[in-house]
C-alpha cells in the first residue's frame, strides 16, 4: 500500500496520521475502523465474489465504502498498519461454538508489535474489544466491550475470552493471507456455516451499536438500552443500509437468493 493509498485508506475511517506507530496510535486507529467500517456478509448473499488481495480489498472497503468480514477486515487493517510502520503478523483462529472450536482458518486476526510491546488486534469479529488487547498479559483486560482475558492452553494456542467465555483460539504460528482462502471459501460456500444461513451488518457507535439482520434493525445504546424493530420492505431497507452504514446498494440482499459460488461446499 503506497502513501496515497493510506492516506484515503485514514480518509474512510476517520483518522490521521500519526507521529510514529506506538500503542496509543493503535488503539486510535482500532476504534476508529469498528466505527467508520462494517461487519457484513452481505458480498455472500449478493452474489459478489470475495477476493482476499490488496486491490479487491481497498476497492470495496475504501472505495465503495463497503465493509466484509474477519479475512476482509483484518486483512485490510493489516496493510494499513504495515503502510503506517507497524509489524504485523497475520494468525489463524478458531472460533468456539456449541461444538467447540471451528474449522481451522475459521477467523483471521492480528499479532501487532509496538514499541511498548505486542498486541492483538481483531477489528472484524463484530462484537467484540473496542481497543487492541495486550498480547503478552493474562489477566483480566477491562474494555468497553467487555472484560477479555487470553489464556494459554496445553497445546500451546491461546484462548481469548470475552466476560469469562471462550471467543476464539488462536494459533501463534504467523501465517501468510493465501492461507486462509480455504476458510474464507468455507464461509461464503458451505451451508454449514453461519455466513450462508444468515445475513448481518453490524457497526459500533459512539453511543452503542446498530445491526441490520436481514430486515430486524437493531440498535443498542451504552447503557444497554435495545430498540428493534422490523422494517417494512425493499425500500426501508435500503435505505437502512444507506442511514446507518454508509452502503449504497442498488437491490436489497436476502438470504438463499443467489446460489453460492462454488457449490454447497460442505
Amino acid at each position: 500500500m503506497d502513501a496515497a493509498a493510506a492516506d484515503a485508506y485514514l480518509d474512510r475511517i476517520g483518522a490521521v496520521r500519526a507521529a510514529a506507530p506506538d500503542a496509543e496510535a493503535l488503539r486510535a486507529l482500532h476504534l476508529s475502523h469498528l466505527r467508520a467500517v462494517p461487519f457484513e456478509n452481505l458480498s455472500i448473499h449478493l452474489g459478489e465474489e470475495i477476493v482476499l488481495a490488496e486491490q479487491p480489498l481497498l476497492d470495496k472497503i475504501v472505495r465503495a465504502r463497503r465493509g466484509g468480514f474477519c479475512y476482509e477486515l483484518n486483512g485490510a487493517f493489516a496493510l494499513l498498519l504495515g503502510a503506517l510502520g507497524y509489524e504485523v503478523e497475520l494468525l489463524s483462529a478458531r472460533v468456539f461454538g456449541a461444538d467447540g472450536p471451528g474449522i481451522p482458518y475459521d477467523h483471521l486476526a492480528l499479532r501487532v508489535q509496538t514499541p511498548s510491546g505486542p498486541w492483538l488486534a481483531d477489528v472484524g469479529f463484530g462484537r467484540h474489544s473496542h481497543f487492541p488487547l495486550r498480547w503478552d498479559s493474562r489477566a483480566e483486560q477491562a474494555d468497553p466491550g467487555g472484560v477479555f482475558r487470553i489464556e494459554e492452553t496445553s497445546e500451546g494456542d491461546l484462548d481469548v475470552l470475552r466476560d469469562g467465555e471462550p471467543q476464539y483460539r488462536l494459533e501463534q504460528r504467523p501465517r501468510a493471507y493465501a492461507d486462509f482462502e480455504a476458510g474464507c471459501w468455507w464461509h461464503r460456500t458451505s451451508p454449514k456455516s453461519h455466513f450462508t444461513r444468515s445475513l448481518v451488518c453490524s457497526r459500533l457507535m459512539e453511543s452503542g451499536r446498530v445491526t441490520l439482520s436481514g430486515r430486524t434493525l437493531v440498535t443498542t445504546g451504552a447503557e444497554g438500552a435495545r430498540d428493534e424493530r422490523e422494517l417494512s420492505g425493499e425500500g426501508e431497507v435500503l435505505a437502512a443500509y444507506r442511514e446507518h452504514f454508509g452502503i449504497v446498494l442498488e437491490r436489497e440482499p436476502r438470504v438463499g437468493a443467489v446460489r453460492a459460488p462454488g457449490g454447497s461446499g460442505a
